[in-house]
């Protein structure tokens, strides 16, 4: 190690930390530090430029002790700044934070689809389910939405619906999965519904507690599905059944309708019915059509088409499900199961067992997988 070098390369790399704006004692430190590397490091592996190396090795070490001490101070400023102790207050912004990520500088779509992804949890994925349209379409809808809101206040909210809507949708991903998701939605439309007199809002609160009230006769004891004319019925909460329709009756009797009472009358005459077979499906059918007025969702007229295989048979049922788009979520496990009602075993077998390719989730995989199963035995000799 040649320390004359060492010694005659010093001042000139502190003159040049100095002149990046070290204060020279910050400086001084650095380059010691450098030094101390060059003794270690040099021995088996000298630099081709001496003062090169030095001058960035030190100047390293300079930004390391600036952004430890920056920190340091950090530290001691937030222990200065923490609140006493005791009990510390109760409030709530998750909703006020649905309706500033609603902001009015976004499209509806896009202000639900930023909401459900920065404050409702939802995956990108999840969101463009949802949505009925590709992972990677969502994600550039999510990434404009970002660019259209950075910098702008967040000082004014958004409007009632889009709020509305990113509810119903997170509800939607925790009754299909994850319990906890639903029961948040669930609670945080109980305050909406106290801060806001809309029929909408408890439009969407009656769905939301008539949906979650079947919520244990959707799956058996294995984890399994269990179709809603199958579901052990004794085993709905009929506490909030009866609550689901009284805010429901409440909402409707005001005159304006909404699509979340329409849902929300449907998911009734559901939990009214004793038995699957005592289901008023000319009702249902009845305020599918008020929903389809009020809504051009592709979803709700594929479920108008199943109720009305329902109420006037699986031919009339086919026929209405023949006018969408194939390439529909869930279209080929309707067709199976209304092939499957007139007696179109082999067809329906082989719809089940497509549909099960395609279904989203691995318990929907699965249950249409045992149809397919089911139908092929019956047609073995």
């Amino acid at each position: 190690m040649n320390e004359a070098l060492l010694r005659s390369l010093t001042p000139s790399v502190l003159g040049i930390l100095v002149r990046r704006g070290a204060d020279f004692a910050a400086a001084e430190d650095a380059v010691q530090d450098a030094l101390v590397e060059a003794v270690r490091v040099w021995p088996a592996d000298p630099p081709r430029d001496p003062k090169g190396w030095l001058i960035t090795a030190a100047w390293r070490k300079f930004l390391d002790a600036t952004r430890a001490e920056t920190a340091r101070r950090r530290r001691e400023d937030l222990v200065d700044e923490e609140p006493a102790p005791g009990p510390a207050p109760s409030a709530d912004d998750t909703l006020q934070l649905y309706f500033l990520c609603a902001h009015p500088s976004l499209t509806p779509s896009s202000a639900v689809a930023l909401t459900l992804r920065a404050v409702g949890g939802l995956t990108t994925r999840q969101i463009a389910r949802a949505y009925l349209v590709p992972e990677a379409t969502m994600a550039q809808r999510i990434s404009r939405a970002k660019r259209t809101v950075s910098g702008v206040r967040f000082d004014r909210p958004g409007d009632v619906a889009t709020v509305l809507r990113v509810l119903y949708l997170v509800f939607n991903e925790g009754y299909s999965g994850d319990v906890d998701l639903a029961a948040e939605a669930i609670r945080l439309t109980r305050q909406l519904t106290a801060a806001i007199d809309h029929p909408e809002v408890s439009g969407l609160l009656a769905l939301m507690l008539l949906h979650h009230a079947r919520r244990a006769g959707r799956t058996a004891p294995d984890g399994s599905l269990v179709p809603l004319a199958e579901q052990d019925r004794t085993r709905w909460d009929t506490g909030s059944i009866a609550e689901g329709v009284e805010i429901l009756q409440a909402a409707l009797a005001r005159d304006r309708l909404g699509e979340f009472q329409a849902q929300a009358a449907i998911a009734a005459l559901h939990a009214d019915a004793p038995t699957a077979e005592e289901t008023d499906w000319v009702q249902i059918v009845e305020w599918y059509d008020e929903l389809a007025g009020l809504t051009d969702n592709p979803v709700v007229r594929l479920n108008r088409a199943v109720a009305i295989g329902e109420a006037d048979g699986p031919r009339a049922g086919l026929a209405a499900l023949a006018t969408l788009d194939d390439s529909l979520p869930r279209h080929t496990a309707a067709a199976a199961y209304l092939h499957e009602r007139a007696g179109d075993l082999t067809t329906a077998a082989r719809l089940y067992a497509e549909a099960a390719g395609k279904a989203p989730t691995l318990p929907e995989r699965d249950h249409l997988t045992r149809q397919a199963a089911r139908l092929n035995a019956r047609e073995r000799p």
